[in-house]
């Protein structure tokens, strides 16, 4: 079986962050590491396979998506791990560089659908292709009486506790006041803790989504609409631009979801600064309100936290007219353009060369294959 593998390094401790070039640099090492393997020796002399990987760079370390034939899911972690432990080691640069994420994510609604249905009448289907339209249609989690009341407070306390980090937005930004100001609070802190922290623990479920839509469409594209694979993000996306989502848009994406979270760590957030981060937000904000339902967390007070923070985030909801068949509108390029010359994009992000230029944003003729 094939598993996608999320592998965080970290720059040494007190390292000054990466620069531009020096990203680049890390890219060409890495590339030029993973290149040089084919597969990797597992316990007992198993041959574990490395069929294909993603490398994304950013100031503080970089994520790598690795997709390995394994009989397990332990052994793709185990032989990940060792793979990009030894990429660290070969290289000087890189010498000191931490490994402090190694696992295969799975959706969570997946996993409590699958770990409830197991063995009952429920069981997923055993038709691969069946399995992979439940995937992509994110079918609704577990209610939360599945789950017991350990496990709902051991999750409302790592969402409280990941909500410090989400620098770039106050508590405030969520609905709540601090005690000496004048306002009355729309939420508890608790509550605009717990949307906060959801946020947080979206990011990497968002990443994490966009690179396994990537290795589906690099696979099987060239467009998400002359595809049959399921997509768990770009499905999501307006429909008439399907024939538009290629390869390098799917890239484009990507860099763009890594620029706009990492913000999202750091004060001065700014603005959204183009079409692509408000899609992008409103994917996060969605799969935040998702894990807090999943987990019995998203009472009245956590919804009108996470609307706050809505109101607060977007200028206004002009991207939702994407989704209407009948407008006329932007190539999915245009998507990454600034909206005015104070904000910017990633330069990977903003080069419109090749793909984007064509113009597809119409619906697909007759006999053509849809998303």
């Amino acid at each position: 079986m094939t598993y996608a593998v999320s592998v965080d390094v970290q720059l040494a401790q007190g390292t000054p962050e990466l620069d531009a070039l020096q990203r680049e640099g890390v890219v060409f090492l890495l590339r030029k590491g993973l290149d040089s393997i084919e597969a990797i020796e597992g316990p007992d002399g198993m041959e574990v396979d490395l069929t294909d990987d993603v490398i994304a760079v950013h100031p503080e370390g970089a994520l790598l998506k690795l997709f390995v034939d394994a009989p397990a899911l332990e052994f793709a972690e185990d032989a990940a791990r060792e793979v990009v432990s030894e990429l660290l080691e070969r290289s000087e640069l890189l010498a000191g560089w931490e490994i402090t994420r190694c696992e295969v994510d799975l959706h969570p609604d997946l996993l409590q659908e699958s770990l409830d249905a197991a063995d009952g009448p429920d069981a997923p289907p055993a038709d691969p292709a069946e399995r992979a339209r439940r995937l992509a249609a994110h079918e609704p989690a577990a209610p939360p009486s599945r789950l017991d009341e350990a496990e709902v407070e051991a999750m409302r306390e790592r969402l409280r506790s990941l909500a410090p980090t989400l620098r770039a937005f106050p508590l405030e930004s969520f609905g709540w006041s601090k005690p000496e100001a004048e306002d009355e609070p729309s939420v508890s802190r608790e509550a605009a803790e717990v949307a906060a922290g959801a946020l947080v623990y979206a990011i990497d479920l968002l990443v994490d989504e966009l690179f396994t839509d990537l290795a589906g469409l690099e696979e099987d594209g060239p467009t998400v609409a002359e595809s049959d694979a399921p997509f768990m993000i770009l499905d999501d996306l307006p429909r008439r631009f399907a024939l538009q989502y290629t390869v390098l848009f799917a890239r484009r994406l990507i860099v763009t979801a890594i620029t706009l979270t990492g913000r999202l760590t750091r004060p001065g957030f700014g603005e959204l600064s183009c079409v692509a981060e408000e899609l992008l937000m409103r994917f996060l904000v969605g799969q935040a309100e998702v894990t807090a339902d999943l987990y019995g967390l998203l009472t009245e007070e956590v919804g009108a936290a996470l609307e706050a923070f809505t109101d607060t985030v977007f200028e206004d909801i002009d991207h939702d007219w994407l989704h209407e068949p009948a407008a006329d509108g932007l190539g999915v390029g245009d998507w990454f353009i600034p909206f005015d010359d104070d904000r910017h994009v990633h330069p990977y992000a903003a080069n419109d060369d090749d793909e984007e230029d064509e113009d597809d944003d119409e619906e697909p003729e007759e006999g053509q294959p849809e998303a």
